[in-house]
């Protein structure tokens, strides 16, 4: 596997800082210990959005940092969680005095860490919120989780959460449409082929050359099963269908759906689920009434696709077209 890097040991390090430099006027890398705050932090009166995780996934979480989204993004080494000397002072930093809310993903590290970062800054004096992201219909445990695991849900939350604290909404307030979009949303995954960890130098995990993982992780966990390489069409209908199922969608409802790319997976065959996605879901009488195509939260080069789905409603859909403006996704600023 060839990689664009320098120093394995330095990648994180690295990318952190070129991302820092392009987006100079969006936001500002601390590097000891590393986390990035959007430039303007903190803003005062405003409940401040802190999210993080392993690297390798951009660009979660720092493309999502700006107006309209996270405050503060606290990166791990590739694919393990950061730690709380990172996530506390990251939380300190964009506390404008009406406290800060953690959108953590389901993973044991994660979990323990910004639980551990919540408690040392409330005995700093800092109101500290957490919601649990835990979208992914594949799998009810897996190998960094009890219960299901944190996936593509978290863009959305992360969007909808941080404009409601843009329009000035209290911690509370923050917290609950937070966690109803947590509710609302579940994701499923496939992998065509593995991601390669810099410092590993092999592939996490082997697919024969005709094979595919239903229900993939996001760090290449395994998913419900291995089946024979099919069309597009028919593996959408199983991404889709567990969701379906598991959200109870039926004719009426309205939605907000992503189709992600996991690194390694051309926009056109993007599209080509999409359009199939729009199809069944066309068949069932749900609507899908904003959409987002293309990488958002990735497994580094992994060849593969995610399906997320949000059940709507009006303040959801108002919440996700009020203006953003982060490295990753802009509209209306």
């Amino acid at each position: 596997m060839k990689k664009l890097i320098n120093d394995p040991r330095a990648v994180v390090n690295e990318s952190v800082e070129g991302f820092g430099i392009a987006h100079a006027d969006l936001v500002i890398v601390h590097p000891e210990p590393l986390f990035i705050t959007r430039r303007d932090a903190p803003v005062q009166g405003k409940v401040g959005l802190v999210s993080g995780g392993g690297s390798g996934h951009e660009p979660l979480h720092a493309g999502f940092v700006g107006r309209g989204m996270l405050d503060a993004a606290v990166p791990g080494a590739v694919f393990t969680s950061p730690t709380p000397d990172q996530i506390i002072p990251a939380t300190a930093a964009v506390d404008g005095g009406a406290g800060v809310l953690h959108i953590v993903k389901n993973y044991t590290g994660d979990v323990l860490n910004f639980e551990t970062a919540a408690e040392m800054a409330e005995a700093d004096g800092i109101s500290v919120r957490s919601v649990l992201v835990n979208d992914d219909v594949a799998v009810e445990d897996s190998l960094y989780t009890a219960g299901r695991r944190g996936v593509g849900g978290t863009v959305l939350v992360e969007r909808i959460a941080g404009a409601a604290a843009e329009r000035g909404d209290d911690l509370d307030a923050v917290t609950a449409i937070a966690q109803r979009v947590v509710d609302g949303v579940r994701s499923m995954g496939v992998a065509l082929a593995a991601c390669t960890v810099p410092h590993a130098g092999v592939p996490s995990f082997e697919l024969a050359e005709d094979e595919i993982e239903i229900g993939i992780g996001i760090h290449g966990e395994p998913g419900r099963h291995r089946i024979a390489m099919e069309g597009a069409d028919g593996i959408t209908q199983r991404l889709l269908d567990p969701i379906v199922a598991d959200l109870s969608l039926t004719s009426g409802d309205r939605t907000i759906v992503m189709v992600n790319g996991m690194g390694g997976t051309p926009a056109s065959e993007l599209y080509i689920v999409f359009r199939k996605v729009a199809q069944l879901l066309g068949d069932l009488g749900v609507s899908i009434d904003r959409s987002l195509v293309g990488n958002y939260i990735t497994a580094l080069e992994m060849q593969g696709a995610s399906l997320t789905i949000l059940r709507a409603d009006d303040e959801m859909l108002d919440l996700w077209d009020a203006p953003v403006h982060t490295a990753a996704l802009r509209w209306g600023a």
